[in-house]
């Protein structure tokens, strides 16, 4: 009876180590079978990448003083200039109302004008008389005098004239300061601020991200160093629902590679004229592989050779 109880442990034991070895080799079965397919998408110059948006700006203002409006909300389309939003300028538009005003108003260069004039005709006046000996020489300088000084006073009011100008230009571009306008052509993601809140010099106003073109990224293994090169075009395939192959082309491939992963950084520009890609979804890219270089050139003096 004895000896039967330990046969059946024994048999049970073993039984379990086989279990033990048969799941043990499925897993390193599935693995390699991902190893392998993994292998193979790299072979064919596909690898995993991210769709980004090209930037991503905070968008502040110049001036700084209540939120009087703002003109968009997320998920907005706006355009490069495009004015979304004002900063309360009610001060600052009473100021151009007023420098406007001094600009327009012209009586002292009139006056001046008019002054100069007359003097002028009263010298000649002078001097005719002078010729004849019927004027003294007195009179004939003081009038010269005279048109010497108006002359001078016209160009005073001439230049205040020009100043008011300059002031009305001054006062302008103090009332676009308080409009808070669009650097790019993008989206609206998130309103950091809202009508009536204050903003100053370290608050943003939105978040804006410009989606055409988009920005890929995707790290490649050192391995492929030299066959993916700017300019190339690529597919890059959107995980679902997005879908679909989109072309992009190969804008920067890093120079300095990361020895910890063996890999390097590879950027594609892929454009998105209606806007209808999304940023910040995960994609496959498949490159187009060019033969690698011989190798990079080894500079002796002024003179560059072919590295041995």
């Amino acid at each position: 009876m004895l000896s039967t109880t330990r046969a059946f442990r024994k048999t049970k034991r073993m039984a379990g180590l086989a279990s033990c070895a048969i799941f043990t080799l499925g897993s390193v079965l599935v693995a390699s079978a991902a190893m392998a397919q993994t292998r193979t998408a790299a072979d064919k110059g596909e690898f995993d990448c991210v769709i980004e948006p090209q930037q991503v700006v905070k968008l502040a203002s110049s001036a700084v003083g209540m939120i009087a409006r703002l003109d968009v909300d997320r998920g907005d389309v706006v355009r490069q200039g495009q004015v979304v939003g004002n900063i309360e300028d009610g001060v600052e538009a009473a100021t151009l109302a007023l420098a406007r005003a001094r600009a327009t108003n012209d009586s002292q260069v009139k006056s001046a004008e008019a002054r100069v004039q007359f003097l002028r005709l009263k010298h000649e006046r002078l001097a005719q008389l002078h010729a004849r000996s019927v004027s003294p020489l007195a009179s004939l300088q003081e009038a010269e005098a005279e048109v010497q000084v108006a002359e001078q006073q016209l160009k005073e009011a001439q230049l205040t004239k020009e100043i008011a100008r300059l002031e009305v230009v001054h006062a302008e571009e103090i009332v676009k300061q308080r409009g808070i306008r669009s650097p790019i052509d993008g989206v609206v993601v998130e309103r950091l601020l809202v009508p009536g809140e204050y903003r100053n010099d370290q608050s943003p106003v939105l978040t804006l991200a410009q989606i055409n073109p988009l920005r890929v990224e995707v790290f490649v293994p050192t391995a492929y160093f030299g066959q993916i090169r700017i300019g190339s075009s690529a597919e890059v395939r959107p995980e679902q629902p997005v879908g679909g192959v989109h072309l992009a082309t190969v804008t920067v491939v890093d120079r300095v590679h990361d020895a910890a992963s063996g890999t390097f950084g590879v950027r594609l520009a892929l454009p998105n004229p209606r806007l209808a890609l999304p940023g910040g979804i995960r994609c496959r890219v498949t490159f187009a592989m060019h033969p690698a270089d011989d190798g990079p050139a080894v500079v002796v003096g002024d003179a560059p050779r072919a590295q041995d």
